[in-house]
């Protein structure tokens, strides 16, 4: 089930104690109990197990996000390819796939305790997401366990967390820019990852990647959401003020072949899609 997004979102005064706990999880160091603390935090806040006080901004502490040691940070380009024939190879993908979901948590959080003054569903809306993120790495891990692998044992790259970085002085440029854009690749990704999965006789990963996908659509809807939700509170232009905001925090460059039908359920509008579909073809459309 997808994320529930609030069609007119109000103003309240979500509890930060529910903030400063999202905080604590987001320092957590090692991987299995911050996914552990996410989920619980989420079942807590949507139970109404927190007490509420008025809201306010936090100070941020140093040393975010929380992370073990192990995997090594690597620049891109230093990650090789290894065939998905391989026990190995696959080993190396799961692993890829479990550090994606792991800073995927780490984002989520990140936008509960950082941006205050937002309506109450924003925050539920983002601690699901950690929750979800959490379920997704939690099963990774397993899968990554059948192959004699863990978490931390092959290098990663940390391009999620540094668009994170880059966006923390502005909640606008978060939403457009974390989960309308890179995790919306995600999308994009799923369905030529999960075939070659499918291709090496691999279904239990691939029906991994089956529940990533679907709960990704949501993910990217809420971001779609909140992004529209705060150029309208600003009387901006949607499709200009993307357009902006990827100039001017560097955003990747976007690159086909898109899922049109998943990013259509996740939010995203006709024009946007006709865009991609010029950029998939080596055209633009044309204005209206």
């Amino acid at each position: 089930m997808n994320p529930a997004v609030s069609s007119s979102p109000t103003v309240s005064s979500i509890d930060v104690c529910a903030r400063f706990e999202a905080l604590a999880v987001l320092r957590e160091r090692v991987p299995s109990l911050k996914a552990d603390a996410a989920r619980a935090l989420y079942v807590q806040v949507r139970d109404g197990d927190l007490q509420c006080v008025p809201e306010r901004p936090i100070d941020e502490p140093v040393g975010l996000p929380g992370r073990p040691v192990q995997p090594e940070l690597v620049e891109p380009k230093r990650l090789g390819r290894r065939s998905m024939q391989s026990d190995e190879g696959r080993a190396v993908l799961l692993h890829a796939l479990a550090h994606i979901e792991f800073n995927a948590i780490n984002l989520a959080l990140d936008a509960v305790w950082r941006f205050p003054g937002m309506p109450a569903a924003f925050y539920s809306d983002w601690l699901k997401v950690a929750a979800e993120e959490a379920h997704h790495f939690s099963l990774l891990c397993a899968r990554l366990a059948e192959f004699s692998h863990a978490y931390g044992d092959f290098p990663a790259h940390d391009g999620l967390w540094d668009m994170c970085d880059r966006t923390r002085g502005d909640v606008l440029a978060r939403m457009a820019l974390v989960p309308r854009t890179l995790e919306a690749r995600g999308l994009d990704a799923s369905p030529p990852i999960r075939a070659r999965l499918k291709q090496a006789g691999d279904h239990a990963s691939a029906a991994i990647l089956d529940v990533i996908l679907r709960d990704e659509i949501g993910h990217v809807l809420i971001g779609n959401h909140w992004f529209r939700y705060l150029c309208s509170q600003q009387v901006l232009d949607p499709h200009l003020t993307y357009t902006r905001l990827a100039e001017q925090y560097h955003a990747p460059k976007l690159r086909g072949p898109f899922n049109f039908e998943a990013r259509r359920d996740a939010g995203f509008d006709e024009a946007e899609l006709a865009a991609l579909a010029g950029l998939e073809s080596g055209t633009l459309p044309k204005p209206d």
